[in-house]
């Protein structure tokens, strides 16, 4: 503690100490507000048959926006191309991210730091810029309205994050423990199977969290990739709710947008109990 700290009276850092308290308190009050006001729009507005854009009391509630979404067309039929859609993609950036990610980790070569330099900078392109050619190539390819096609680009463009993500969380794994494995008579794959993946379990589960929760919201990918109705995914029949006389649905869309959320929390609860763990074991990138 320096000099200046130490003369410093206990009255007035305690004085001081609780005034930073309040403020710290106050500012996480406002945008803890900030964010519960559209939650509740929601939650108010899916029980209102005549809801708007503004935050009230429904007059009488009632369960007729989640019976007029109730169906196949509208609701189910949407999110079951949504789960197929990410959650295929999620599978397939998470298992090539580990598999990049691992020589990365674990071995040293000369274009080591130019590639993690180059797959930083690939995480801040804007997807829409690269959209036009692809949907050209897509095109040439006979890939478009193609679920196959559409999880394979997703799962690509979302590659770089997850693989910075995971390369910091396989970085946090000693490689004395895996080097153990290999005197036992493990290869490459069996040790990162059997030693590295479990340690890392909770790291995975963030990078899983994180990828496909950034699927779930993306509308322009599907929506330039996917044309037939039958394969349109929630994120883009969302758009149903407005009619081309510019009157919105607020009900329905505020009842649709609670179905929408219900994968992602679920997998939040499901492997949310490893995210406090994921985040304390990510070490730093090296180079």
């Amino acid at each position: 503690m320096s000099a200046s700290t130490e003369n410093i009276p206990t009255s007035r850092r305690s004085t001081r100490e609780r005034t930073a308290a309040t403020a710290s308190s106050a500012v996480m009050v406002v945008i803890g507000l900030a964010f519960l006001v559209p939650l509740l729009w929601v939650v108010l507005a899916s029980f209102d048959v005549e809801a708007s854009l503004s935050v009230a009391w429904p007059d009488s509630w009632s369960l007729g926006n989640f019976s007029a979404i109730w169906n196949a067309e509208t609701t189910f039929r949407p999110l079951t191309n949504s789960l197929i859609l990410c959650g295929g993609a999620t599978l397939v950036t998470m298992t090539a991210a580990v598999l990049c990610a691992y020589p990365m980790s674990r071995f040293r070569f000369r274009a080591k730091r130019p590639l993690l330099l180059t797959i930083i900078f690939s995480t801040g392109l804007p997807i829409t810029a690269i959209m036009i050619p692809v949907y050209s190539l897509f095109v040439q390819v006979n890939l478009i309205d193609s679920m196959g096609g559409a999880i394979l680009f997703l799962g690509a463009s979302s590659l770089p994050y997850a693989i910075f993500l995971t390369k910091g969380f396989m970085d946090g794994v000693p490689v004395e423990i895996e080097e153990s494995a290999w005197t036992e008579g493990a290869g490459v794959l069996r040790a990162l199977w059997s030693v590295v993946l479990p340690l890392m379990r909770s790291g995975l589960a963030v990078a899983t969290i994180f990828t496909f929760v950034s699927m779930w919201g993306n509308f322009f990918v599907p929506f330039m990739l996917l044309l037939s109705p039958e394969n349109l995914p929630a994120a883009v029949t969302l758009y149903t709710f407005s009619s081309q006389y510019g009157q919105v649905a607020y009900g329905q869309l505020a009842a649709f947008s609670i179905f929408y959320s219900i994968p992602v929390v679920a997998l939040y609860l499901f492997l949310g109990r490893s995210l406090g763990q994921g985040f304390a074991a990510a070490g730093g990138v090296k180079g």
